[in-house]
């Protein structure tokens, strides 16, 4: 079992900037960690993830070049560095966890979950 504690979620105008960050604890043995967000009448897509051992990264088309996750293993924890902050980008945002490498963008292939972080950007 893997357990996953989110933090940094909060409010900010347009062009701003958040952390999010995601505690694991329990079992660590998960090949990836990662970081999904569901806004309100959507489906909860993949935003980016890394693979724990190599340092590995994947970012989604909507994000890239302004989000940044990154991994301190010492401390088991992932971040999401958010910059240039849109509205859109508006939603509850998700750390996942799992120990299937060929894990993709299919939520239900991850198999640990966090209990989310809003964040939400102001125009």
């Amino acid at each position: 079992q893997v357990q996953l504690v989110e933090s940094g979620g909060g409010s900010v105008q347009a062009g701003g900037s958040l952390r999010l960050s995601c505690a694991a604890s329990g079992s660590t043995s998960s090949c990836k960690i990662g970081w999904f967000r569901q806004a309100p009448g959507k489906e909860r897509e993949a935003v980016a993830r890394i693979v724990t051992r190599s340092g590995s990264t994947y970012y989604a088309d909507s994000v890239k070049g302004r989000f940044s996750i990154s991994q301190d293993s010492a401390k088991n924890t992932v971040f999401l560095q958010m910059n240039s902050l849109k509205p859109e980008d508006t939603a509850m945002y998700y750390c996942a966890a799992t120990r299937w490498c060929w894990a993709t963008n299919n939520a239900e292939n991850w198999s640990y979950w966090g209990q989310g972080t809003q964040v939400t950007v102001s125009s």
